[in-house]
């Protein structure tokens, strides 16, 4: 599938393309790092964040476990820097299998999609750190961009709405995630830019996951909702921005050139 026919229902879904501004930023060579940094902690925080989801609403102790123990090699290495990064690949595999609660309403679809996403995000995460070590990019810690927690503060604090808030959440942030690939591929060299392409056809599968769970667990109309947090994200990303992230807004600086 083209790169054009992948991006037609993302664009779709979002109500706002990302600013000319904030690829122009991102375009610069001394926007590389802090842009390939961000993209390697947000491959982490999305594993994270399906993973909790699981955790939270799917599964039993033992198999919350076997899952915290899965993604530890990873956040090792990002927390508290130690570990080999170029083991990671044989981290990046789940040895026990995951069980649903016996009360769990959500049940076999959430464990399924969620775990697919995990694994993908987990390889993303080690591309990235390949494509660091070719370009002579050394991790370092860096403040969280608004974007994430922007988002986050609207959800609901209820069952189940607080959860299909969050998928709601996580479908935006897997679309807008593509759609900036997409954006920014064109415009740095070939390496890059093939490893931004080739990233787009599972994130545009993992914000379609995330909007299927919502609809299925919600078992009603929920446009209304994700109306709501697209005006949410639109702003997020249609405003000033101090802090130049991959998911940040306009440049602040780009205000005042």
């Amino acid at each position: 599938m083209s790169t054009e026919k992948l991006l037609a229902p993302i664009l779709s879904f979002l109500q706002y393309e990302t600013p000319q501004r904030w690829i122009d930023q991102a375009a610069k060579k001394e926007s590389l790092d802090i842009i390939l940094i961000d993209h390697l902690i947000c491959e982490l925080k999305a594993a994270q964040s399906a993973m909790f989801l699981i955790r939270k609403y799917a599964v039993d102790k033992q198999s919350a476990n076997a899952l915290l123990a899965w993604l530890e090699p990873f956040e090792t290495l990002i927390y508290k820097r130690e570990g080999d990064w170029r083991e990671l690949p044989s981290k990046n595999k789940l040895t026990k299998s995951v069980i649903p609660r016996s009360d769990s309403k959500y049940g076999q679809d959430l464990i399924d999609k969620m775990v697919v996403l995990i694994k993908e995000e987990l390889h993303h995460f080690y591309q990235v750190l390949e494509i660091m070590d070719e370009y002579g990019v050394e991790y370092r810690s860096i403040t969280p961009c608004r974007y994430a927690k922007g988002m986050l503060r609207n959800v609901k604090t209820f069952e189940p709405d607080a959860m299909i808030d969050k998928l709601i959440v996580g479908a935006y942030i897997e679309a807008r995630s593509c759609e900036r690939f997409a954006k920014l591929a064109p415009h740095v060299d070939k390496r890059l830019g093939d490893f931004y392409i080739s990233l787009l056809r599972s994130e545009a599968r993992h914000y379609q996951d995330y909007l299927t769970l919502a609809e299925e667990i919600a078992g009603h109309d929920i446009s209304e909702r994700i109306t709501y947090f697209g005006e949410i994200e639109a702003e997020l990303i249609l405003t000033a921005d101090e802090d130049f992230k991959f998911h940040s807004g306009v440049p602040a600086c780009s205000f005042n050139d």
